[in-house]
């Protein structure tokens, strides 16, 4: 799970918290698309931690959640069962 903050020390303040908690947690900077001014790219930490302890810590360090549900993960959906032609509305003019 990702936890993305704009200041830096929010987010140093949150991989901290969950280290100490023993919990993996990496501080890296998030390139937003469109961005092209280097200090406004937001931080986000990465973590191992569960789900309910880093959104309460995105809720007090005024963060949001970028949950990594990844299509991926989810087993492949069957085939279409597509039609070999166009479906005629009109009948045909032969009668």
């Amino acid at each position: 799970m990702r936890a993305i903050f704009f200041e830096e020390e929010d987010a140093r303040a949150v991989a901290a918290r969950l280290g100490a908690d023993g919990f993996e947690a990496d501080v890296t900077r998030e390139r937003l698309a469109g961005e092209d001014d280097d200090e406004g790219h937001p931080w986000a930490v990465v973590s191992d931690a569960p789900d309910f302890l880093v959104e309460l810590l995105v809720d007090e360090h005024d963060g949001w959640l970028d949950r990594e549900d990844t299509v991926a993960d989810a087993p492949p959906l069957p085939p279409l069962d597509l039609p070999a032609a166009p479906r005629r509305i009109k009948r045909p003019t032969g009668d």
